[in-house]
Parts: structure tokens; C-alpha cells; sequence
């Protein structure tokens, strides 16, 4: 507590010169919006930026005490999913890093994603109760606070020369309080804010319930509203979850347009009807959870301050950008219009306003073309209406943005083909990234301090410094060195794997990790597979042919995906019988770890030596979990899908292990009739490991509880897992065989971190701010203590 508190005075002495730089020089600002932000632990991170780490072990040393241990004692803040909400914590770092004006918005879960345990083999949920002893980082602001309004009902008045004006009245009103948390750039003196919202009761309770003795129903509607901000969203299979979810949604984008509203109004006069908002806001939208933003703001203009609809739109479409990160259809959010109606009645007319204009437009540039039209449509038609909020956010921005090369192409030839057709110049591509601070400086401090002794330490501002490493790959010593690194660092995780999860894994195996959210599309299955073919191959030829294994799995399933849980029950079953056999001693171990979080990927990445990056080609928008392997010194084995195809680019194809269909082969496959029982048929080693599975062989107790999962890719396969599967193997033989020459794989680890510079948040940001916000970077002058 007593480090903490020292660290976040220093933090806000330089968080108050920032905010007060940026009222005075009136600059553009960036406002981030995201339903998630995956923060992790705050502390190290601080540190780092601060410059303050090294001289705070020192003085913890000298009282007795160790670093490590302190920082375990801080809870990580899992106010996300997975790589959306990690995402936005690295572009909060680097926007502080490169001194942008910049604002995260989002939602202070009480609770965040769940703790997940592991109890007979299954996921089993408990509640991630982050907050039970306080957030120290956080400074709640009480004066920030708006009411937020849903349901009612919207009344029409004249005005004027037939135009109406909309009241939306008789509405449920819930206040949002805000919570800033101080973001420090590296090194310098800028200090960002991320400011969540906290959903409270306008009332602690209804006076006239209490007064005619019901006290229970009294205090009930304040429970129920403070349920907003109480749970990170939920599963949405259930009609109710649905409901909490887009209020969710709203609750945080109204707040935080209300917000921004009030920070320009205090040095623009609104009567000149908002002219410069555009010039001063960016708006941007991180995929469509804050895409309801689009019509609060037109609301806003249009109902509160009086503005005419075309002033407002153009205001709208120049401040918004929209990130997409998905080309599932599963995750694109269509939502209910009844559903609309009833919780935000004033909004879904809006969006039918904003969709009859665009529409009009659309028939001018394409007459007559009626299928154009449905296509393009914000409302889909059918037995429920429904409003797709893609498309809403491409129509009211200026900018729509992929995240991989390949993602941006999916979007503009497939999934948005009519919308780039029409406004080819809106549409751009973002390459995702990661902040090198937290992922190599932080989470990997022995490799950090070698390259810096060798290259000097430039790199963690400037990526593409680690260039100048390549000719250290032909230094023998340095080779050395290296590898001492790499086999410390797994020694590490070895001994927690031994302490937490109580199997022994042999620290001179190749340490093989698949860490990433459970999905389908992620093809943990496919990996599982190949254990199966690999414990099959040990049990059935001589051991010294066999490079010795240990398979790391780690990842979360949503509470309600039951074949993602029923895979996790899978992958724990094998790794049982395999990890018992003693004939198979330490030349295959699998281990679960449970509850991955940003702090156990701090301790995973560094150990790692092959990266599993294996969806189905053309699912995967871009991924980030294979830079941060990557930057850590593991090799990738993967398919062209995502990033994985420009890390390939950069890296060079000889240092890194491609296999599979590519996109256009999985597209080819399904367009033909993709046939999943020709490839178990025809594979006699796929057939065994399948049949191995159905029968029961590692789950004897209860034979049948894993057809669910062997009769979906026999009679569908919808990810390909049994087309990429012979592929697979054969690149996990060339895996095997690098592996042998440990000098050989060294120089190829070197040559991944080496080429790494492109994939850091510093340049995706900037590309952002250049490109789309139209931001300049403001230099933050400091007089106080460093």
C-alpha cells in the first residue's frame, strides 16, 4: 500500500500538469471508447514508465523485502474478455507514450471476466471480485456525475415550419459516476486519463414503497439498477442478458458523450453550434459495442442543443472512427429493433432516420438496385427486426479501419464489399500491436537487460531498434547468453506448474503454448489431435526418435459456449492419462493453467519457445497474442491468417512455420462441399486419434462425454480442423527436427525478436493519430520531482 500510494502521488503531480496543458492549449483530444479494457496489474507498469523500478527493488531490498512478492499481492483488473480489452490497455500506454491528448472511456465492472478453477477436469466459474479491498489507482470524481435515461416513451411537439421537436419523457434515470485512473507515458511527463463509469441509483430508495411498509421492494429497484456496472457483459444466449448488455452499452457511451459535451462547452461557446467540435473530438469507437454513440450524439445535437439534422450529421460523421475486429458472424451485434423500442425508444427512431437518408442516397448511386438496398440496410428484415450496428458505425464515421492486412481485405471484398464500393476512401487498415514496455521490458526483465546491454535501450520507444540484434545472431557467446535466458525463464514456470498444478514438466522439453480465449476458431481441438498422434507415436516407436514436449494450454471459455468447456474437459482428460503414463515419462507432459489472466501471460511468454497460432485461415482478425510470443523469442507455428501473415513478412518465412489452407483455399473447400469424414477416413493416424476420443480412452468413467465434440467435426467441421490436420503434423515434425539444433533455433529466436519492430502499439497509434484523429502529439512541461 505504502509503494503504491508513493508511486501515485508521483503519478497525479504530472496528471494534474497534463490535464491542465491541454485546457490551455485548447488541443484536439482523442476519446477511446471500449467496453473493455484489460489492464491487468497497475503497479510494474508504473514503475516501468516512471523509470522508478529499478531504484524501488533496491530500497524494498534494503527493508527486507522482494518486488515480486509485493506486486503479487495486487489483483489484476480483468475488465475484459480477452484481446479487445487487452488492446485497448496497450493503446492506452502508447498514447500516454507518444504525449496524444488522449481519454479512455469505459465501464468500472465491480466484478470482472470470472475466476476460472479447474475441478474434475472442468471449467468451473466463480466470481473475480477485483475490488474487495479497494483499487488504490483509482480516484473516484463525484462532481462527474450525468444521469443516463432508458425506457419511456418520446413525445412530439411543433416547431416551426413543419419540422417537430422530441421530448423523451417518463424514462428510468441511472446515475454515472466517474472513476479516473492515472495512465503514465514512458519516460516522459504526459499522464493520460482512463475514466470508467460506475452505475449508482438516483435515489438511495423509493420513499413512497418504504412508506407504506415495503422495505424490501424499497431498496430492491436500487439493487437492480446498480447491476449495470456490477458484472463485466455477460453471456448473451438469454434474452435478459441481452437487455443488460446493450444498457450496458449505452450507459457508458451516454455518460461518456455527455462528458466530452461538457469538457468542449468550457472553451467553446455552444452558441455557434458546436463549428469547431469536429476540429477538437475524436471520437472513436472500439468495434460496435459503442456504436449506440452515433445516435446519443445526433440526440444530443438535434434534441438538446437545437441543432438542424444535416449540421448535426456532418458534426457526427467527422468525429466518429470505428474499429472492427471480427469477421464472425456470432460476434457482429444485431440487436432486437422491439428490444430498441422498449429500452431507447428516441434512439431507434433516430437510427430508422439515419437509414432512410443513407438508403435514399444509396438508390441515387445505384438505382433500382433493391438487393443493394436490403443488403446495405442498418434494419434487417425478417420474422424479428434487427439493427445492425456494423453497419451504423461504417455509415456514421469517417473512417473504418481493420486490423491485420488481411482482416482490412476480408472487410472491403467480403463482409463490407457494398459499403467500400460506395465510400472506398473510408476504409483503411490499423495493424494491431503491443506496448514493448509491458511485454518484453516488464514481463521479461533478463531478456530486456540482454538486449539493452548489446543495442542500448532505445528500443523500448522505437521498436525497430531491435534490428540492430540481427548481427548478434552469429555471435556464439551471445547465442549463449541467450539461451540461459530462455531456460530460466522455464525453469520459472516449471516450478509453478510443479507448485500449483502438482505435475513435473521437464525444463529441457520444448515448451509448446496455446494461450488464447477457448473458441472453435481458435482450434485448440486441432492441437489436442496432435497430442493424441504424438502420445500414439511414443507409445508405438522407439523414444529417441521423439523430442521431448511439454503442451501448455491456457484460456477461458465463456460461462454458456458448451463445446469450448466440453474442449477444456477434453485437453484435461488427455493431459491425465498422458502425464500418469510412466512409459511416456518426460517425453510428453500436457498441462491446463488455469485462470490465464495478463499476469499469467506475463510469466507464460517468456518461457515459451512455439507459439500456437493456429485458426482457421480468415476467422482471426488479427491477433496479438502471437506478437507478444513472438516478441519474447518463441517461434510460431501457424496459418496465414491475421497478423500471423504480415509477422511472416517480417520475420521471413524460414523463422517462422506456416501450414494449412489459406483463406481463399478454406472458401474454395466450402464452396465445393467440404466433406470432414474424406480426411478422417483417408488419415489413418487422424482416424485413430478420433476414434481414441468417441471410445473413451481417456475418459473410461464416462466413455460417451465427448461425442458432442467428434460428432461436430465429423458431420460438420465448420474451422477445418481435419483439412489442416495432416499439414499440421507435418510442420510440427519440422518443429520437432529445428528443435534438435539448439544453436539453429536460438538464431531463429533472435531473428523473431529482431523483426518485431513493426508490431508495436507506438506505430499503430500514430498511424491513428496521423490518419484517421487528425491528433498532434503535446509535449507535457514538468517542473515538480521526477
Amino acid at each position: 500500500m505504502g509503494v503504491a500510494l508513493t508511486i501515485r502521488d508521483r503519478l497525479i503531480n504530472k496528471w494534474i500538469e497534463t490535464q491542465q496543458a491541454y485546457y490551455k492549449k485548447d488541443v484536439k483530444r482523442v476519446y477511446y471508447l471500449s467496453l473493455e479494457f484489460l489492464i491487468g496489474r497497475t503497479l510494474g507498469n508504473s514503475l516501468i514508465n516512471l523509470d522508478l523500478l529499478d531504484s524501488t527493488h533496491r530500497a524494498l531490498r534494503e527493508l527486507g523485502h522482494e518486488m515480486e512478492a509485493l506486486r503479487d499481492l495486487e489483483f489484476d483488473a480483468g475488465l475484459g474478455n480477452g484481446g479487445l480489452g487487452r488492446l485497448a490497455a496497450c493503446f492506452m500506454d502508447s498514447l500516454a507514450t507518444l504525449e496524444i491528448p488522449a481519454y479512455g472511456y469505459g465501464i468500472r465492472y465491480e466484478y470482472g471476466i470470472f475466476f476460472q478453477r479447474i475441478i474434475d477436469g472442468y471449467q468451473v466459474e466463480t466470481a473475480d471480485n477485483w475490488l474487495r479491498y479497494g483499487n488504490i489507482w483509482e480516484i473516484e470524481r463525484p462532481e462527474f456525475l450525468y444521469i443516463v435515461k432508458f425506457y419511456g416513451r418520446v413525445e412530439q411537439h411543433p416547431d416551426g415550419d413543419r419540422n417537430l421537436r422530441y421530448s423523451w419523457v417518463e424514462t428510468r434515470d441511472i446515475a454515472a459516476v466517474a472513476y479516473d485512473t492515472p495512465i503514465p507515458g514512458y519516460e516522459n511527463n504526459t499522464v493520460n486519463t482512463m475514466r470508467l463509469w460506475s452505475a449508482k441509483s438516483t435515489r438511495e430508495f423509493d420513499l413512497e414503497y418504504f412508506n407504506h411498509g415495503d422495505y424490501e421492494r424499497a431498496v430492491s429497484d436500487k439493487a437492480h439498477t446498480e447491476t449495470i456496472s456490477k458484472v463485466l457483459y455477460p453471456n448473451d444466449n438469454v434474452f435478459e442478458g441481452k437487455e443488460l448488455r446493450l444498457k450496458q452499452e449505452y450507459f457508458f457511451v451516454s455518460a461518456t458523450i455527455q462528458d466530452i459535451i461538457r469538457r468542449y462547452k468550457k472553451t467553446h461557446n455552444p452558441s455557434e453550434q458546436f463549428k469547431d467540435f469536429p476540429d477538437k473530438v475524436a471520437i472513436h469507437l472500439n468495434d460496435t459495442h459503442p456504436a449506440i454513440g452515433i445516435s446519443e450524439l445526433m440526440r444530443i445535437l438535434v434534441d438538446l442543443e437545437g441543432l438542424d439534422w444535416d449540421r448535426a450529421w456532418d458534426i457526427t460523421g467527422r468525429t466518429f472512427g470505428y474499429t472492427n475486429h471480427t469477421v464472425l458472424p456470432e460476434a457482429l451485434e444485431k440487436w432486437p429493433v422491439s428490444l430498441f423500442e422498449r429500452v431507447l425508444p428516441r434512439h431507434i427512431q433516430i437510427i430508422y432516420e439515419i437509414n432512410r437518408r443513407f438508403l435514399d442516397d444509396v438508390n441515387v448511386r445505384y438505382p433500382n438496385d433493391l438487393d443493394r438496398l436490403s443488403r446495405m440496410s442498418i434494419i434487417e428484415e425478417g420474422d424479428e427486426k434487427r439493427v445492425k450496428m456494423a453497419h451504423l458505425s461504417i455509415i456514421g464515421s469517417h473512417s473504418v479501419n481493420g486490423v491485420s492486412a488481411l482482416h482490412s481485405e476480408i472487410l472491403r471484398k467480403g463482409l463490407f464489399r457494398d459499403f467500400h464500393e460506395m465510400w472506398p476512401e473510408k476504409f483503411n487498415n490499423k495493424t494491431n500491436g503491443i506496448t514493448q514496455r509491458r511485454w518484453l521490458k516488464l514481463c521479461n526483465p533478463a531478456l530486456a537487460s540482454l538486449i539493452t546491454e548489446k543495442i542500448g535501450g532505445g528500443w523500448a520507444t522505437d521498436l525497430y531498434e531491435l534490428k540492430k540484434l540481427e548481427p548478434f545472431s552469429r555471435d556464439a557467446d551471445f547465442l549463449k547468453q541467450w539461451q540461459e535466458v530462455k531456460s530460466q525463464n522455464k525453469k520459472r514456470l516449471a516450478a509453478y506448474i510443479s507448485d500449483k498444478i502438482h505435475v513435473d514438466v521437464n525444463p529441457e522439453s520444448l515448451f509448446d503454448c496455446h494461450a488464447k480465449r477457448m473458441h472453435e476458431y481458435k482450434r485448440q481441438l486441432l492441437n489436442i489431435l496432435h497430442v493424441v498422434s504424438l502420445y500414439n507415436r511414443i507409445k508405438a516407436g522407439p523414444s529417441d526418435a521423439i523430442v521431448p514436449r511439454t503442451i501448455l494450454f491456457a484460456g477461458k471459455a465463456a460461462p454458456g459456449y458448451y463445446v469450448a468447456k466440453l474442449i477444456i474437459k477434453l485437453i484435461n482428460s488427455i493431459a491425465e492419462v498422458i502425464n500418469s503414463d510412466r512409459y511416456i515419462d518426460d517425453l510428453l507432459k500436457v498441462v491446463f493453467i488455469s485462470n490465464y489472466s495478463v499476469s499469467m501471460a506475463e510469466m507464460i511468454m517468456p518461457a515459451a519457445e512455439l507459439s500456437e497460432q493456429i485458426s482457421t485461415a480468415g476467422t482471426e482478425a488479427s491477433g496479438t497474442g502471437n506478437m507478444k510470443f513472438a516478441l519474447n523469442g518463441a517461434l510460431t507455428i501457424g496459418t496465414l491468417d491475421g497478423a500471423n501473415v504480415e509477422i511472416m513478412q517480417e520475420v521471413g518465412e524460414e523463422n517462422i512455420f506456416i501450414f494449412g489452407n489459406t483463406a481463399e483455399e478454406i472458401e474454395a473447400l466450402q464452396k465445393k462441399g467440404y466433406d470432414p469424414r474424406y480426411y478422417y477416413e483417408n488419415n489413418p493416424e487422424l482416424k485413430l486419434a478420433i476414434d481414441m476420443i468417441a471410445n473413451g480412452f481417456f475418459s473410461r468413467t464416462n466413455p460417451h462425454i465427448f461425442r458432442p465434440i467428434i460428432d461436430g467435426i465429423l458431420n460438420h467441421d465448420p474451422y477445418m480442423v481435419l483439412a489442416d490436420f495432416a499439414t499440421y503434423v507435418a510442420c510440427q515434425e519440422k518443429v520437432s527436427q529445428t528443435y534438435r539444433n539448439p544453436d539453429a533455433w536460438a538464431v531463429k529466436s533472435i531473428m523473431n525478436v529482431a523483426n518485431m519492430g513493426f508490431f508495436s502499439t507506438d506505430r499503430t497509434i500514430q498511424e491513428y493519430a496521423d490518419e484517421i484523429w487528425g491528433v498532434k502529439r503535446l509535449p507535457i512541461r514538468f517542473s515538480g520531482c521526477k
